[in-house]
């Protein structure tokens, strides 16, 4: 299928961008560009591509009919199927199993946005709690979502446990986090909350753990490295301070505030961050940090931030060459579009 279907990088993200700004001409031209060869309901249909991408495009505009959200359904349907068979195997998962980006914490954001309450979300929400159980890989226990594989998808010796809102369990305590707030639970939801909250405050510096990690009594001080949403501790922090308000536990929800707050006045950090797009440069940071400041109970801590980072964003958008909504102009322009907390950002499960 083409990469139009794409919400993070083809015609839907333009197309989002259209609704957004209520201009349905401009989306109707995208969304016919994205649909012109058909809806992938395969194995590569996620929230960012195919059928579940479509639906949450048109949700925006009240337009996803019953036609979407049943060929919606049919991927949910076979992505749990294949996820119980490899649990009823004792195998580990892959990332595109269960992260944000390809998997069932996409899907579970997206039914999270469906009213009244999609009736395959609790199974959704049960698949991510079982990742809190620990898992036998060779002679050792893992953690319940560690891949055997490395973070690109190629051997790794030990494999990885990734960390990241995108790719990693930030993502499953972001979306369960959320479900929480809304009362949709499942038996375990909230012991799988604080495991992956505990896990992120000893490992969330790197931006996958390693075997050697776990053979340490501390994992290693991590190398300096660019702090985004997608991956480092702006994303991390997100969804520690989403898990925080779920639970009630107000001193995690204030030290997640406060790394947000420490990493965007670091000047060191600042200079790491190199473009404008919402994945990993300032259009990310400026959403997160804005739906950071509406949970925060000091959100004017953050208004310096939220205008540092809008004017640098202004100021460097333009460059970006790619058009579409992760590492493009669309998004980029979605973050300015609009000053308050956005539904659209619900993709990038900040709310």
């Amino acid at each position: 299928m083409p990469r139009t279907q794409d919400l993070s990088e083809g015609a839907l993200g333009m197309a989002l961008l259209g609704i957004e700004r209520r201009d349905l001409i401009t989306a109707r031209r995208h969304l016919a560009r994205a649909t012109v060869q058909g809806v992938s309901t395969g194995s590569n249909a996620s929230l960012f591509h195919g059928a579940p991408a479509l639906e949450f495009v048109l949700a925006r505009a009240h337009g996803a009919g019953d036609d979407v959200r049943a060929a919606v359904d049919r991927v949910v349907d076979a992505r749990l199927a294949a996820a119980h068979s490899r649990q009823a195997a004792g195998m580990l998962p892959n990332l595109a199993e269960w992260d944000l980006i390809r998997g069932l914490t996409g899907l579970a954001a997206l039914l999270l946005t469906r009213r009244p309450v999609a009736p395959r979300l609790p199974d959704v929400l049960a698949c991510l709690v079982v990742l809190a159980r620990p898992a036998r890989g060779g002679d050792r226990m893992l953690p319940g979502w560690w891949s055997a594989v490395g973070p690109d998808g190629k051997e790794m010796a030990g494999g990885h446990g990734n960390n990241g809102m995108a790719h990693g369990i930030a993502g499953p305590l972001a979306v369960l986090s959320l479900a929480l707030r809304e009362d949709v639970r499942v038996p375990g939801q909230e012991e799988a909350v604080d495991a992956f909250t505990t896990w992120l405050e000893q490992h969330g510096a790197h931006y996958w753990s390693t075997a050697a990690h776990l053979n340490a009594d501390q994992p290693p001080e991590a190398e300096p490295a660019r702090q985004s949403w997608c991956y480092g501790q702006p994303g991390i922090a997100r969804a520690q301070q989403l898990a925080a308000l779920a639970l009630g536990n107000s001193a995690r929800r204030r030290a997640a505030e406060n790394s947000v707050e420490t990493i965007l006045t670091d000047p060191q950090q600042l200079a790491r961050i190199t473009d404008s797009t919402l994945c990993h440069g300032w259009a990310g940071l400026l959403t997160l940090t804005r739906a950071v400041a509406a949970d925060s109970s000091e959100p004017a801590r953050f208004t310096p931030i939220i205008q540092d980072l809008h004017k640098r964003l202004t100021a460097d958008w333009e460059h970006l060459t790619k058009p579409g909504f992760l590492e493009g102009r669309a998004g980029a322009q979605l973050a300015l579009h609009d000053p308050g907390i956005a539904d659209w950002s619900r993709a990038l499960l900040l709310t």
